[in-house]
């Protein structure tokens, strides 16, 4: 066997094969994901006490996680433009920073208003953080490797909200609600660290850079609304909507399932939660595995098919089988998450390097928007379907997903031009 084979079967030879410069950018990236996802889930962990707060109804319950995710369509494709023009790790810091302050600012909101419109401002932050980061670690891994690094930043959401999952229920807690989900906003101040870090140690791929300011025709919207790239951005888009209308029709209205259908405690619902997490985190990284060996194609499929069933399955639970509720979270947050895996390396081949992060940006965040429209529809037939019979939807969503598939190209081993 040769040397070059053996290399290629070690467990982390993709990291390895980052390069110094690789491996401090992974870790800005995997921090900046994972903080992210962090700023992001203590909205819906905080949904009960919030909503009995101010007093809301479902659908204005909805309508704070929908914002986000609209506003974040914005942010993700400016981030998008300022990666290709100004580069990838500058881009990082200041979306990072968006969401950060923004985060901490609604544990300040006096009313509904204001903390609808401050949870938009994060939106921004949270839109372009991850364009920025999956962008960076997509060109310093090479072709082989590819997936399975930037499915390894994909896993820093499950890291996040497993972190946010423990500081809820510390939270909650010791705190009683009106003043603990409050204290949960607060708390979204932890990227101030890895801002420090990705300053002072992360930088763009060389080679990269050097095609990026080649030209002039960079950074462009319009650009990636020209010939074939008409037909990629528009279904890499609906690819988008779809597995992000399932996920976060699953990530918002979980948590308010599991308390108010299953009649779970704080401590409960933590519990119900790991078992989603932990099925999260390892779905991540290994959906980037077979992403690479399969192709990015087949994957998606896959996930997308398991995904629709096991939501279907999980809200059709008989009443008292809550431990089957328990074990089934697991291949669910899999399932769910694992469709993530190829997102990163898939719209990074499907773009050339001046066009890159625009189009990345804007595909991905596109769908965010869009399937920022599923969670608000979940939150207005619960009022008539309950919660679990509404979460129904967040199937139908993965079923767009497969269909846009079909007019899209497989890109596995393809070099980034």
């Amino acid at each position: 066997m040769s040397t070059t084979t053996q290399d290629k079967a070690r467990p982390f030879e993709w990291f390895r094969s980052l390069g110094q410069r690789g491996r401090r950018a992974f870790v800005g990236a995997f921090g900046g994901y994972g903080l992210d996802s962090y700023d992001f889930q203590v909205l819906p962990l905080g949904m009960v006490a919030i909503t009995a707060y101010f007093s809301l109804s479902k659908p204005e319950a909805g309508l704070l996680t929908t914002v986000t995710l609209v506003v974040s369509a914005i942010g993700g494709a400016v981030a998008g433009i300022l990666a290709d023009r100004i580069g990838r790790v500058r881009t990082l810091v200041l979306t990072v920073i968006t969401y950060a302050v923004f985060t901490v600012a609604c544990g300040f909101a006096p009313n509904y208003e204001t903390l609808l419109v401050l949870r938009a401002f994060q939106g921004l932050g949270f839109g372009g953080e991850w364009a920025a980061g999956a962008i960076l670690i997509a060109e310093y891994a090479k072709p082989e490797y590819r997936g399975r690094a930037v499915a390894f930043i994909q896993s820093a959401w499950a890291v996040g909200w497993g972190l946010s999952v423990i500081v809820y229920t510390v939270v909650f807690s010791i705190a009683e609600p009106d003043i603990a989900w409050r204290i949960l906003f607060w708390t979204g101040a932890l990227p101030a660290v890895l801002i420090w870090y990705v300053r002072r140690n992360v930088t763009d791929a060389p080679h990269v850079t050097e095609q990026r300011t080649a030209t002039e025709n960079r950074g462009s919207f319009r650009a990636i609304f020209k010939g074939e790239l008409t037909k990629t951005t528009l279904f890499a888009a609906l690819l988008a909507t779809g597995v992000q209308g399932g996920y976060y029709t699953l990530a918002t209205w979980l948590p308010t399932f599991l308390k108010e259908e299953r009649n779970l405690t704080v401590v409960g619902t933590g519990g119900y939660l790991a078992f989603l997490i932990s099925g999260a985190f390892i779905g991540y990284v290994t959906g980037g595995y077979l992403t690479d060996r399969l192709g990015r194609k087949k994957t998606f499929t896959l996930f997308a098919v398991l995904s629709a069933a096991l939501i279907v399955a999980y809200i059709n639970i008989p009443e008292g089988a809550n431990t089957l509720v328990l074990f089934l979270g697991f291949p669910l947050g899999f399932s769910a998450s694992a469709i993530f895996s190829g997102f990163g390396s898939f719209l990074a081949e499907l773009y050339p390097t001046a066009l890159r992060g625009t189009g990345q940006g804007f595909t991905y965040n596109f769908g965010r928007a869009v399937g920022a429209l599923f969670p608000t529809l979940v939150g207005f037939l619960a009022t008539s379907w309950g919660v679990g019979g509404a979460m129904v939807f967040g199937a139908v969503a993965y079923g767009i997903a497969v269909l846009a598939l079909l007019w899209l190209p497989e890109t596995v081993g393809r070099e980034l031009t």
